[in-house]
């Protein structure tokens, strides 16, 4: 009963965790990545499709995007798109493919990115925190029904919140290691 409750917290917290990473992806380092776009959908016979599904997305350097769209007739839909995600850069169209050049991060820019990776981290902990509560209320839930003993009751509350502690040193682990990334010139 109790180990359901700890596995089951893990589980929602291990996505937290996985969430996070996501997140963390689509802020800019020193090299460009192809997640900062993966959010940008266009609209793709009435369905907004990501571009990573009308084309191919290729990072070709470390400042430069490539998107070569499989449909040449989606290169005017994909430009505007582009515009209206306001990522920082304006996108080239050669009429074959749509180039997207980042310039080189400047300091600001890299500690704007830094706190964007903080704010990041603390939507994860509140994450954490509400399985924590959660899980919390299910063992009180048990104890007040008589099905566990209140010493039973009190270590599971504590074994949920090791749990907890060791995922929170996780995401400010990640944390530092993307903002190290971040700040690297």
């Amino acid at each position: 009963m109790l180990n359901e409750i700890y596995e089951n917290t893990k589980k929602h917290m291990d996505k937290s965790i996985e969430v996070l990473k996501h997140d963390l992806n689509t802020l800019r380092t020193g090299k460009v990545s192809t997640a900062i776009i993966e959010n940008i959908k266009v609209d793709y016979y009435g369905t907004p499709t990501p571009l990573n599904q009308v084309g191919s997305v290729l990072a070709i350097d470390a400042t430069t995007i490539q998107i070569n769209p499989w449909e040449k007739n989606l290169l005017k839909d994909i430009e505007k798109v582009i515009q209206e995600a306001n990522i920082g850069v304006n996108p080239n169209n050669d009429g074959d493919s749509i180039k997207l050049f980042f310039p080189p991060m400047t300091e600001e820019e890299r500690k704007k990115q830094s706190k964007k990776a903080k704010e990041f981290a603390e939507k994860a902990k509140i994450a954490i925190r509400n399985v924590r509560r959660d899980s919390n209320d299910k063992v009180k839930k048990l104890l007040k029904d008589k099905e566990i003993t209140e010493d039973e009751s009190k270590s599971a509350l504590d074994e949920i919140q090791k749990i907890t502690d060791n995922y929170v040193a996780k995401v400010d682990e990640i944390v530092a290691k993307k903002t190290d990334e971040i700040m690297k010139v």
